[in-house]
């Protein structure tokens, strides 16, 4: 591996976008030995059957000039590979094909792995640049959480502490009754964090290909028409991944693909410079406490440890907010050691009368059900202090939808009567 890379330069692209890498002019620059890269060509060649160095250089994303075309020439060289036409003018246009010395290799090189596609970064690359870009250089003012929570509903102290995790940029910890919008409000740290990242296609780690961008997951933006970066990386927003109760401890680790060959990389490393939900905490098919001891030496390091087929482990980096939600009582989940390590621990309660009216009003807006102060006074009296039952931050929602629902089988107009709000509350409620 060469001992040097492409240079960081400054961006003009995303506010809160760090360093990103100006194009590579030389096979030093890209980090990869020359072998790397005409491997890759080589199997691109054998898949497609014939094509062009222009499209062999464009799926590498890489230049053709003093990287792609010395990569082709070491396999003509080598008689791996032969022109066999031409598309057009100039070697960008040349078609190539396989020979038969050359299907021979490319068979030894998928045994390998079969992986064609972006050419990979290495891990000490993949270092710099989270590190250039770590949330914990972000910077919010209490300005900047309202106008990110401006569609919701929410005590001044629970703001503020939202803001202050984003600051910390290490974990949050959200706990409560279900209902009062924990995800909602988890959702929006990904606003506050703002900007963009740099995303590589995949990385190499002695040898071994992992694929990291995933579209899914991470979200593309233009860099201001900037074209002459290093292509192999992608500008994302900061990425926002939720996961529930489907997350395992084998999730958290490189998923093998015995019949490809490569990695797919774990949650965690994919919501680097992000925010990471571990959402419905306690409800996985792994004990909280199992799941959590996985996290404490990430959590205080800022470094994750993950294990190649070979056995062998390997340092990247664990720079996310890694958000816990859950419905149940942090005592029953887990220990104080572990509570200490989550900064931001913040109860996300019942709203107020007042703030339950407001968010009434906003979801008849949102609805179209024309606001009736009586009509709400009334929905309060008979359901809510007479059967004593808890204010929850969805029931507006919820019961307006069901009310719109009923007028609608009814032929009548979604208004708040007292007829149509008997029928929406005797559907919605149960007593448990």
């Amino acid at each position: 591996m060469a001992a040097t890379e492409a240079r960081p330069v400054t961006s003009p692209g995303p506010s809160h976008l760090g360093p990103y890498l100006g194009e590579p002019s030389s096979i030093d620059e890209t980090g990869l030995d020359l072998n790397t890269i005409a491997d890759l060509a080589l199997k691109l060649v054998y898949f497609n059957s014939m094509t062009t160095a222009q499209s062999i250089a464009d799926t590498l994303c890489l230049p053709f000039f003093n990287i792609v075309d010395r990569a082709l020439i070491l396999l003509k060289r080598e008689e791996f590979i032969e022109v066999a036409g031409s598309s057009g003018f100039g070697e960008l246009a040349y078609q190539y094909v396989t020979t038969p010395k050359g299907s021979a290799r490319a068979h030894d090189v998928i045994e390998r792995t079969s992986y064609v596609g972006p050419a990979p970064v290495t891990l000490e690359s993949y270092w710099e640049i989270v590190r250039s870009q770590e949330i914990g250089q972000i910077r919010i003012t209490p300005a900047d959480v309202r106008r990110a929570t401006a569609d919701l509903v929410l005590p001044d102290d629970i703001l503020d502490t939202l803001g202050q995790a984003v600051n910390t940029g290490r974990s949050l910890f959200l706990f409560g009754d279900p209902g009062n919008g924990k995800t909602t409000i988890a959702e929006r740290i990904t606003d506050l964090l703002g900007g963009a990242v740099l995303i590589p296609h995949a990385l190499i780690v002695d040898g071994q290909i992992i694929k990291v961008l995933d579209l899914h997951n991470h979200v593309p933006v233009a860099l201001n028409g900037k074209s002459e970066i290093d292509r192999r990386w992608v500008a994302c927003r900061r990425p926002s991944i939720i996961v529930g109760g489907e997350l395992t401890l084998s999730t958290l680790d490189l998923v093998w693909d015995s019949g490809s060959k490569f990695y797919e990389a774990p949650l965690q490393l994919k919501a680097n410079g992000g925010m990471l939900l571990i959402d419905d905490f306690g409800r996985q098919q792994v004990r909280p406490r199992d799941l959590l001891n996985r996290w404490i030496v990430p959590l205080e390091k800022r470094i994750d440890y993950l294990t190649l087929h070979t056995g062998k482990k390997i340092e990247v980096p664990f720079d996310q907010l890694i958000v816990f939600s859950t419905n149940l009582a942090p005592k029953d989940l887990v220990d104080e050691a572990f509570l200490r390590r989550i900064q931001n621990k913040v109860l996300i309660g019942n709203p107020s009368i007042d703030h339950f009216r407001e968010i009434f009003r906003r979801q008849c807006d949102s609805l179209k059900v024309p606001f009736d102060q009586n009509g709400l006074v009334y929905l309060l009296r008979e359901y809510y202090v007479k059967p004593k039952r808890e204010l929850r931050s969805c029931h507006p929602r919820d019961i307006l939808r069901t009310l719109i629902g009923i007028a609608r089988y009814l032929d009548e107009p979604a208004i708040l009567s007292t007829a149509l709000i008997d029928r929406a509350c005797q559907t919605y409620f149960v007593e448990l």
